[in-house]
């Protein structure tokens, strides 16, 4: 009797290229991820679906598997939330239509953080322009990296605490899409709508389960519950939440820098006892040849 496929050993469904925050390109994002054993890959880029092909080409070269996707960035009760979409279809529309409202409003944020700049007397006119000039979608990190190249800050996170930071001099708020709307965009994309790293949003305990009844109802499908820097408590709070709402546990890096020893690409798919992977609910399984953990070269 010919056995099965095996389920996944190692995926990452929330990584970034250089097409958002990240600082590899697709192809090489991939070829990290053929190094470290990964066997299904997600391209989740911020508000943007703009790298998904190229990944796509070099998995099928790779033999990974590969899911379109895009990180949304939403709103919810004044926070900012984040939520994945996974197998979206890149010729949808409306997602096409949506991801596109949330660039513009990011570049005109990245404008008022220059003009806010500029009356503390840095040269915030031209760090705005320059990360407006590069292709891809313009965050508050390519501010930091441009506040750091130019001497104003000695590395991202000096940068976020003296300037860009809540309260600090060039702070500025965004009324993204609420979490509803985001869940709607990947909906009608045929995707799946997971609410990204639970235990960095400043919550309570009732907040966040409120916010999951509330994604759920919106027609939320999963939640992350491993990735780097997550310690015992997080996850098993995470756990939890996936157990009481019945959502399907995602498991990704949240990938932007090679090099960062705790936080490499892949994940051991493995969840906690009694949730449902995502992979299950979208119906996937590792397809014949598909590169496994055991197979791959060794990793860097």
């Amino acid at each position: 009797m010919i056995a099965g496929p095996q389920p996944f050993e190692r995926i990452d469904l929330h990584a970034h290229s250089h097409w958002s925050d990240g600082t590899l390109g697709p192809e090489e994002l991939v070829a990290l991820a053929r190094t470290r054993g990964v066997q299904l890959l997600a391209l989740t880029d911020h508000d943007t679906m703009a790298g998904c092909e190229a990944a796509a080409t070099a998995c099928a070269a790779a033999g990974i598997g590969f899911l379109y996707g895009s990180e949304l960035t939403s709103l919810w009760r004044g926070r900012e939330i984040h939520v994945v979409g996974l197998r979206l279809d890149p010729h949808s529309a409306s997602l096409a239509a949506h991801l596109a409202g949330v660039r513009a409003q990011r570049a005109e944020r990245i404008r008022a953080i220059g003009l806010k700049l500029d009356a503390r007397g840095l040269p915030g006119a031209d760090i705005a322009a320059a990360v407006l000039a590069r292709p891809g979608t313009p965050t508050r990190l390519h501010v930091a990296r441009e506040l750091v190249r130019r001497g104003h800050a000695t590395d991202e996170d000096d940068a976020f605490q003296r300037w860009l930071g809540k309260g600090q001099p060039a702070a500025v708020a965004a009324a993204w899409p609420g979490v509803a709307a985001s869940v709607a965009a990947i909906n009608t994309a045929g995707g799946a709508a997971v609410l990204a790293h639970p235990h960095r949003y400043r919550l309570s305990a009732g907040a966040l389960r409120e916010l999951c009844g509330e994604f759920l109802a919106a027609g939320g499908l999963g939640l992350e519950v491993s990735l780097p820097g997550m310690g015992i408590g997080d996850a098993s709070r995470a756990a939890a939440l996936a157990r009481r709402y019945g959502l399907a546990g995602s498991c990704g890096s949240d990938f932007h820098v090679p090099g960062i020893p705790w936080r490499p690409l892949g994940r051991f798919a493995k969840l906690p006892e009694g949730i449902v992977p995502i992979t299950e609910r979208l119906g996937l399984e590792p397809a014949p040849g598909t590169l496994r953990a055991s197979q791959a070269p060794a990793a860097e």
